[in-house]
């Protein structure tokens, strides 16, 4: 799966939700933001898979159908207009500025370290359902 972007991006974070951390297959998950209208798939047909978000919001991770990795996010409701592209996805990940973030940090696992960056437990917003509202809607413990 290929796919362009024209500018580069602005806001790069590590996430260490615990869908970042299982779809990642890793400690954490780094990703980048485009605009959607920025964004161009070249060529693949990706495997989307739905997900609501500690947020509530919804969006679709998807997945390379060939080799399994997770390239890219769209359809996020709470950021319209956005692409979340996970940075390993790139041939020069070195293109791209470091974090500006990290976020969902209380998932953390222990033997890591901090970057010098704003760190955030959840949502750098806040925006986050409680427990038992994610239960009502089925919403993980996921960035978005």
């Amino acid at each position: 799966m290929t796919y362009e972007f024209s500018n580069a991006p602005e806001f790069v974070a590590n996430c260490y939700c615990k869908d970042c951390q299982k779809s990642s297959g890793s400690v954490m998950a780094t990703y980048f933001s485009v605009a959607a209208d920025d964004f161009k798939l070249l060529s693949g047909n990706p495997h989307p898979y739905p997900y609501i978000a500690a947020s509530g919001n919804t969006l679709e991770r998807n997945f390379c159908p060939d080799c399994g990795a997770r390239v890219f996010t769209d359809k996020l409701s709470g950021f319209p207009g956005q692409v979340f592209v996970m940075l390993g996805s790139l041939d020069d990940p070195e293109a791209v500025k470091p974090p500006i973030m990290e976020i969902f940090t209380r998932f953390r696992i222990s033997w890591t370290k901090a970057l010098d960056v704003p760190q955030y437990p959840g949502r750098p917003d806040g925006k986050e359902l409680s427990p038992s509202e994610r239960q009502k809607v089925g919403a993980g413990e996921g960035c978005g």
